[in-house]
């Protein structure tokens, strides 16, 4: 973000981290995405109403859990299927529910998959290119049929900062790219890219 949102914006940038932890430890993620995210909206609660900042709380895709085709619109059920979504799923819903009991003003943006700089080591591009750079196996879940839309991280902040700006209260929205590919599509592009082969891919369970 080349400036920073005002002073009077509260932007919860809960750190993303792969399903496949939540799956193993779902402590965590009850802490930060659920426990966390109630204290913020406490503290913003305490504060006179002239006082209160926007609350900006950027939540996954993952909330609506699995399509079999087409797309997700910001009034579709929220159907999540592991305790990470679940956990950010129960964040919106605390964040809705003091809108309306205390008058708490909110933005909520569900973003598709993000790539770019200083990305986790454990996501998948990284990951690939880390692997082809010590000529490990690159781990695949399943077939690699899985489809997901991917944005440039600068992208999605450039949405972020035009929502803040624009003065939006009280919605909600899909940040995406119209960008989809299967994980094995990305895998063997970045492949492709340093004249690799697809023998270099491990499908795991």
């Amino acid at each position: 973000i080349e400036h920073l949102p005002p002073c009077d914006v509260l932007v919860n940038f809960a750190a993303e981290t792969h399903v496949d932890n939540s799956i193993n430890d779902t402590k965590p993620f009850m802490k930060s995405n659920v426990v966390g995210v109630h204290n913020l909206l406490e503290i913003i609660r305490g504060k006179p109403n002239h006082a209160r900042p926007l609350f900006f709380h950027i939540s996954t895709d993952e909330v609506y859990g699995d399509r079999p085709d087409g797309s997700f619109v910001e009034t579709d059920a929220l159907t999540p299927s592991n305790p990470y979504s679940a956990s950010k799923a129960s964040a919106e819903m605390f964040i809705l529910s003091y809108q309306r009991t205390y008058n708490i003003e909110f933005i909520i943006t569900r973003s598709s998959n993000n790539y770019g700089p200083r990305q986790y080591p454990e996501k998948l591009i990284p990951k690939t290119l880390s692997c082809i750079e010590t000529d490990k196996k690159i781990p695949l879940h399943g077939d690699g049929s899985y489809i997901r839309d991917w944005i440039y991280v600068k992208d999605n902040t450039d949405a972020i900062m035009m929502l803040i700006e624009n003065g939006v209260k009280n919605e909600i929205f899909n940040i995406g790219a119209n960008n989809h590919l299967t994980n094995i599509e990305v895998v063997t592009d970045i492949l492709k890219h340093f004249n690799k082969g697809e023998n270099q891919i491990q499908f795991i369970k």
